[in-house]
């Protein structure tokens, strides 16, 4: 049975929470990546930046629906969800745009359960980690590459 470790690409470009935007925008256009594992001084993995982050950017506020109660002011969305949508657009630096909740996979998992996720989670791309450390990152591609016989 082939684990993600059998299909991985263990050379993976990562970028750090102090990586500007536009390094990162040049990183996406030239490496054709839609995410890039954020990783600490010691390889560990602390987030994950995506294409659509850098997007999120450029789009148009979305002032939340409030409901008027006496003198009180309620946002149906929450305070904190204008709170991200703001820090978001105003970022300028990978820390300030990733997200922290990453979805992994471990190099000794079968491939089918990378599928799994992917397919479950809509996903494009899984890092896989040991521990903390990325060890690799396994994408659509690569579980399509090794769908055709050899």
């Amino acid at each position: 049975m082939l684990t993600v470790a059998d299909i991985m690409t263990k050379d993976v470009v990562t970028v750090t929470r102090d990586t500007n935007l536009r390094e990162l925008a040049g990183i996406f256009e030239t490496r054709r990546f839609g995410s890039l594992p954020v990783v600490d001084e010691a390889g560990n993995l602390t987030g994950i930046v995506t294409a659509s982050d850098l997007i999120e950017q450029g789009r148009n506020l979305h002032i939340p629906t409030v409901i008027s109660i006496f003198d009180w002011v309620i946002p149906l969305q929450g305070e904190r969800t204008l709170e991200r949508e703001l820090l978001k657009m105003t970022a300028q630096s990978v820390g300030e745009l990733c997200s922290n909740d990453v979805v992994t996979i471990s190099p000794s998992d079968p491939v089918s359960t990378a599928a799994d996720v992917m397919s479950d989670r809509k996903l494009h791309a899984l890092p896989v980690i040991e521990g903390r450390k990325l060890v690799g990152i396994v994408s659509r591609i690569d579980i399509i590459r090794n769908m055709v016989p050899k």
